[in-house]
């Protein structure tokens, strides 16, 4: 099969906007920098580690069963074993190609359990727009913080800040309604598109309560992110440093990092950098910050990579009956 140029393109340029990172970061770092971070990594406190991977691996497995209360209403019920197979191939998938894994969950549960690639890949897309609704949620969490953070700098303790911080929201409020009006009203090809993106998440959103087990698929979307940020939250405790983080600095930093995943194959070279340039905006000093980045963006990668090609290796022999 002949690879496009621009598939090639399309699969190297994150990996060497990954790595071109991780040398700008480190060559910006003194000796005694690497030291300290280096000295991080040693005395860290792994057992929380281990716990943020067990939750992740919870995670996977709310993941899996999830997406069976999609499959049922097209008649369908794959084996379990298999569900969760798929999502970590497709997890597998994304480290090496960009936004592939969803093709590659579809496909794997289409080989295994002969359910149509086409249906199989539109309950995927359905998912998509539950956690798409729970990181907007979050992403407007992580907003109120940094407005909080933002706010303490750029206005004084004194009776007329708040009186600020009123003036600024209400004029945010009235930018609001004059976006939300001129999209309305937009015939602009970027703008249409926007328009079709948000009546789709609306039409999703409406499907997901029109489903049988809805609440059952709700508890699970809800379960999937509390693990997520969880995840994110028990390492803190690996490092003295990081161990009494605040709140917004949390919640900023797992946005933050989940955001950066967009950029590079697995957030390779943006994640730890990107995460720590967010909490050191919460009085977290640098080294300890970029460890802290570092720590987290490989044990989640190691994890991927480990239970990822053992679900690679085991499918085949699984469902060999089934051949």
């Amino acid at each position: 099969m002949k690879i496009s140029p621009k598939k090639i393109i399309f699969t190297a340029l994150p990996i060497a906007l990954g790595v071109f990172l991780i040398w700008y970061s480190l060559s910006k770092l003194k000796p005694t920098d690497i030291e300290a971070i280096k000295n991080s990594f040693e005395t860290a406190n792994y057992w929380w580690v281990a716990f943020s991977l067990l939750l992740g691996i919870l995670s996977h497995l709310s993941r899996a069963y999830r997406w069976q209360f999609m499959l049922d209403p097209l008649g369908y019920r794959p084996k379990f074993a298999n569900n969760v197979m798929a999502v970590l191939v497709a997890y597998l998938v994304n480290l090496i190609v960009p936004r592939a894994g969803e093709i590659a969950r579809a496909t794997t549960i289409s080989k295994y359990e002969h359910i149509p690639f086409e249906k199989a890949f539109g309950t995927i897309v359905s998912e998509r727009v539950a956690d798409v609704i729970m990181l907007l949620g979050i992403i407007a969490l992580a907003f109120v913080y940094q407005t909080e953070l933002l706010s303490s700098y750029l206005f004084k303790e004194d009776d007329s800040s708040t009186n600020y911080t009123w003036y600024i929201l209400g004029l945010l409020a009235i930018l609001g309604v004059l976006f939300i009006w001129l999209i309305k009203k937009s015939t602009h090809p970027l703008v249409v598109k926007i328009q079709s993106f948000v009546v789709g998440l609306i039409q999703g959103v409406v499907s997901i309560f029109k489903m049988k087990k809805k609440w059952a698929f709700i508890f699970h979307t809800l379960f999937i992110w509390v693990m997520y940020v969880l995840m994110f939250y028990v390492v803190t405790f690996a490092l003295p440093e990081t161990s009494h983080m605040a709140f917004g600095a949390i919640i900023v930093g797992f946005v933050v990092g989940g955001l950066s995943m967009a950029l590079t194959n697995g957030g390779l070279g943006t994640y730890p950098v990107f995460v720590a340039s967010a909490i050191t905006l919460y009085g977290i000093d640098e080294n300890p910050a970029l460890a802290f980045g570092w720590i987290m963006w490989t044990a989640q990668t190691v994890m991927v990579l480990f239970f990822g090609g053992l679900s690679f290796l085991v499918l085949p022999i699984y469902n060999k009956d089934e051949a």
